[in-house]
């Protein structure tokens, strides 16, 4: 498999399924990622921690419609030119 624009795409496609499939309850708070609602005073900058999971939480949000389409998309596409 050749280093090609269309493979680079198609692992960040994989890598944005990857994030919209992982459930709260199921598999992040098993290793303690699980929901933190701990409210940071003005002025706090929030951790690493917390930044990936309103990562996450945005991309299974904003992401979950478009996914449908773009997978479909890339599907067909595998289809027809293997």
């Amino acid at each position: 498999m050749a280093f090609t624009l269309y493979s680079l795409i198609q692992a960040a496609l994989l890598c944005v399924n990857a994030i919209a499939v992982l459930h709260e309850e199921r598999f992040l708070s098993r290793i303690g990622w699980g929901a933190d609602h701990g409210i940071g005073g003005f002025g706090d900058e929030p951790g690493v921690k917390s930044q990936l999971m309103n990562l996450i939480r945005s991309v299974r949000t904003v992401m979950r419609v478009p996914l449908i389409a773009v997978n479909s998309v890339t599907i067909v596409l595998l289809l027809l030119f293997g």
